[in-house]
């Protein structure tokens, strides 16, 4: 009975059940069911196969017969992974139309088979962005719109009010109208268009969210401003006071003070190469390196006083315009302009670039605006207005702003062809306007008059569609603090800034001819040889002194065939025993071995 007692007990983990069947302990291990997912087998159809050729085999069917059905499986698996589950649709001839580039180049045209290569690979480059373009065209969820008249009706004469009750309650918003009373004003928008920076003559200097109409700071520095201008972010902008440049931040808060930039008329800032550019009276062009606070270049212009200035978004070129009509683009690197264009006939008295950096427009003293091509110097289009536009501006959808005494005039479409009036007028209450210029990603048009400022609607001027990563105008504080160190990591240094940025990854083949050519000619150039015989001969030839001597003459003849062959560089010398020197007329080539060698043995071939 004992023993029965000491029956095992379980051991710990194993679970048992314990039931009494016929008055009969029994006992009974419990079964633990897994649940599993339902899991789709994605070789289903080569298994089946597979099952299908073993039943065969069975039946006498060959071991070759069965390698091969695993071989067909196999292939048609693989087939079925390497097609796409959704193949890109077919773009539409009219929208491949809108983003092409126009025609190829003809790669049968060029003999040499690393240039066919070359530019066949580019032209399928193109093509395939255009096709991208024209695809994701319905990622974009905005389009743009124009004022249309009706019948004899001009668009020019509508008024704002006309075009607020149309409008809705958000648009109607965007136009206010400050008047104040420490002008003229100076007017700029960051590049995202959420906030505005003012500065009067007088000292008067706000920055505000113009949307939401936050105010950020308001101050007054109890000098004459002559021009302002935001850094990368919106929480640093810069003045250009009546001695020095000022940097102060978003609360007011004065941060530095540029002595090197001495009486500063006007500033521009390239935010991917985080410089800060400035004209003086004096004729002084000046870059200043934000990020590490350096001057990095400046130099005398010798062009007189520097009362206009625009920069080229596309390579980071500045344009001055001068007294005498001219307009110079500028690189920091090179102390001469990198071109000039006569513009007007007169002096120029404003300008701008589009935000593509291909056009410019200029205005004179005759009352003609011209449009040139940067990228081939040559001019698209003449205009006659009025009065003589004290600003111009040029929106991204390729409006023309042009503010005359107390009258804007607004062209639309006017740069690549000729706009027969103007698209719409707006007179300004704040007196005379002094500077004009578009909101980014916005259908409006801001104006620094003498008595305040004024913010119009322009249906149709800017883009409608931004890109997130690169200006968002509803970033948080987080993302705008990555944004501003992904910039700082990106910075574009200043030796990058020239006329054509993508000659840079291009190879310079006539300088490369050049230096090739030269190392040839380094190698096949030897010095002459030296008879020297001493006077007093030892039976083991000569002795030590004579063969310090022997050393020293060659070194001297040496130097001397070297000065020889840099006073007649164009001319090909080759030495004739110690002094003479004879001259080809037609260079070396390689046939040159298969001539008879000349008798005399001191000769030496270059």
């Amino acid at each position: 009975m004992k023993a029965e007692k000491r029956a095992k007990k379980p051991k710990g983990g194993d679970k048992i059940k314990k039931r009494f069947v016929d008055d009969s302990l029994v006992d009974e291990p419990k079964i633990k069911m897994k649940r599993r997912k339902f899991q789709p087998d994605r070789n289903l159809e080569t298994k089946t196969l597979l099952k299908f050729a073993h039943a065969k085999t069975s039946d006498g069917m060959k071991k070759s017969q069965l390698s091969a059905t695993k071989k067909n499986a196999e292939d048609e698996e693989k087939e079925a992974e390497d097609k796409p589950l959704l193949q890109p649709p077919e773009v539409e001839s009219k929208k491949l139309e809108k983003y092409s580039r126009g025609e190829g180049i003809r790669v049968r045209s060029f003999k040499s088979k690393t240039f066919k290569r070359r530019i066949a690979n580019k032209e399928k480059k193109i093509q395939f962005s255009a096709e991208e373009a024209a695809r994701n065209e319905i990622l974009m969820t905005e389009t743009t719109g124009f004022l249309e008249s009706e019948g004899y009706e001009e668009t020019s004469k509508i008024r704002q009010k006309q075009i607020i009750k149309a409008v809705d309650v958000t648009s109607a918003t965007k136009h206010f109208e400050l008047n104040l009373e420490f002008g003229p004003y100076r007017i700029d928008y960051t590049r995202n268009g959420r906030h505005l920076l003012l500065g009067g003559r007088q000292g008067h200097v706000a920055a505000f969210d113009w949307v939401s109409k936050k105010l950020m700071c308001e101050i007054n520095v109890m000098e004459d401003v002559l021009d302002l201008k935001w850094l990368h972010t919106e929480n640093m902008f810069a003045t250009a006071q009546k001695e020095w440049v000022f940097i102060y931040d978003n609360e007011g808060t004065e941060i530095h003070c540029v002595k090197q930039m001495h009486k500063i008329l006007r500033l521009e800032y390239l935010p991917y190469h985080f410089l800060l550019a400035s004209a003086s009276e004096t004729g002084h062009l000046n870059w200043l390196d934000v990020s590490v606070g350096k001057t990095i270049a400046g130099f005398q212009t010798r062009m007189g006083r520097l009362t206009h200035m625009a920069q080229n978004n596309y390579n980071g070129t500045i344009a001055l315009g001068h007294p005498t009509g001219v307009v110079t683009l500028w690189s920091p690197m090179v102390k001469e302009p990198l071109a000039k264009m006569l513009c007007q006939k007169t002096a120029i008295m404003s300008m701008a670039i589009d935000p593509a950096g291909k056009y410019i427009a200029s205005c004179g003293m005759d009352r003609n605006i011209n449009i040139w091509d940067i990228r081939a110097m040559k001019p698209m289009q003449s205009y006659r207005v009025t009065g003589v536009p004290t600003s111009l501006s040029i929106s991204q959808r390729g409006c023309l702003a042009a503010g005359n005494g107390d009258i804007v005039q607004l062209y639309k479409d006017c740069i690549t062809v000729p706009a027969e009036g103007p698209y719409m007028t707006f007179k300004c209450k704040q007196w005379t306007v002094r500077q004009v210029q578009f909101c980014p990603y916005e259908d409006v048009l801001g104006i620094g008059a003498e008595r305040g400022f004024s913010s119009i609607l322009v249906p149709g001027s800017g883009e409608p569609n931004f890109d997130s990563y690169e200006h968002n105008p509803f970033r948080t504080k987080a993302q705008r603090k990555e944004a501003e160190v992904k910039a700082l990591l990106e910075k574009v240094p200043a030796e990058l800034i020239t006329l054509d940025p993508l000659a840079i990854t291009e190879v310079d083949i006539p300088s490369l001819h050049d230096k090739l050519e030269a190392q040839k000619k380094l190698l096949y150039m030897r010095p002459p040889k030296i008879d020297f015989n001493p006077r007093r001969k030892n039976k083991k030839g000569g002795g030590i002194q004579a063969a310090k001597t022997r050393q020293i003459l060659r070194e001297e003849a040496k130097k001397d065939f070297i000065k020889l062959i840099k006073k007649n560089k164009t001319d090909m010398l080759v030495p004739v025993g110690g002094n003479k020197v004879q001259q080809h007329a037609e260079p070396p080539s390689v046939l040159d071995r298969f001539k008879a060698k000349p008798k005399k043995k001191n000769q030496i071939a270059i």
